[in-house]
C-alpha cells in the first residue's frame, strides 16, 4: 500500500508525514501551499474544496482534516501501536485530546495566522490577533495540567496524540505574541522527547535548523 500526502511545509502536513514515517509504510509526497492565492491540483480541491492542508489519499479512499487522518492512521495500523484500541481505557483521553488540540489549540492558531477569517474589517484584524495569543495561553495550559507528570500525553506510552503536540508546537512564534513552550514545562518536556526520534528528525529537519523561519 501507498499513500499519497499533499504536502507544505510548516503546515500540519507535516504532523501526518511524521506518522506516515512511524507506521513505516510507503508514501508519495505532492507538494502543494497553503497560500489560498496560489492555484492548488483539481484532485486536491476535488477532495477537500476548502483547498487547505493536509490531504491523504490512499487505494481505495481520500480524506483531510489532520486530526481526523491522525485517529485514521492510528487505528488503520494497529501494528505500529501509536494509539489505543476502542476497548482501551486510555482511548477517551486520546480522542479527547486529539479533538481539543484541532477545535481549540488550532483554532486559537488561525486566530493569530488568519485573523480574517473572523472579524469583518481589517480594522478589527489586530485585535482577533491578540486574543489568539491570549487564547494560546489559556488551552496550552488547559494541556499543560492535563498532562501533569505523566511521561506522554497517555501515561507511559507514546502515541500519535505526542506527534500531533509537538507539530502545534512548532507553530509557536515569539512575535505574534504566542507563549513559549518554556511557560508550559510538562508540553516542552514531551515536545523535547519527540523531536529526538528519527522520524520527527526527518521531517522536521529545516525547522530544527530554523525554528523561527
Amino acid at each position: 500500500m501507498t499513500y499519497k500526502l499533499y504536502y507544505s511545509l510548516l503546515s500540519a502536513s507535516m504532523g501526518v508525514r511524521v506518522i506516515l514515517e512511524e507506521i513505516g509504510v510507503s508514501y508519495e509526497l505532492i507538494q502543494s501551499t497553503t497560500d489560498r492565492t496560489v492555484p492548488r491540483s483539481p484532485e486536491q480541491m476535488a477532495i477537500n474544496p476548502n483547498g487547505w492542508l493536509p490531504v491523504l489519499v490512499w487505494d481505495d479512499g481520500a480524506m483531510y482534516e489532520a486530526a481526523a487522518i491522525t485517529m485514521f492512521l492510528g487505528d488503520r495500523h494497529p501494528e505500529a501501536n501509536l494509539a489505543p484500541k476502542v476497548d482501551d481505557p486510555a482511548r477517551a483521553l486520546y480522542l479527547q485530546t486529539l479533538v481539543y488540540f484541532s477545535n481549540s489549540i488550532q483554532n486559537a492558531f488561525q486566530l493569530s495566522y488568519y485573523p480574517d477569517r473572523f472579524v469583518d474589517s481589517a480594522e478589527d484584524e489586530s485585535s482577533a490577533q491578540k486574543r489568539g495569543a491570549r487564547r494560546l495561553r489559556e488551552t496550552w495550559k488547559v494541556i499543560d495540567d492535563q498532562i501533569g507528570d505523566k511521561e506522554w500525553i497517555l501515561g507511559d506510552h507514546f502515541s500519535v496524540a505526542d506527534i500531533y503536540l509537538f507539530m502545534l508546537t512548532t507553530w509557536l512564534r515569539k512575535e505574534r505574541g504566542h507563549p513559549a513552550t518554556d511557560e508550559f514545562p510538562n508540553v516542552k518536556r514531551i515536545a523535547d522527547k519527540v523531536v529526538r526520534r528519527p522520524s520527527v528528525q526527518l521531517v522536521y529537519e529545516s525547522w530544527i535548523a530554523d525554528p523561527e523561519r
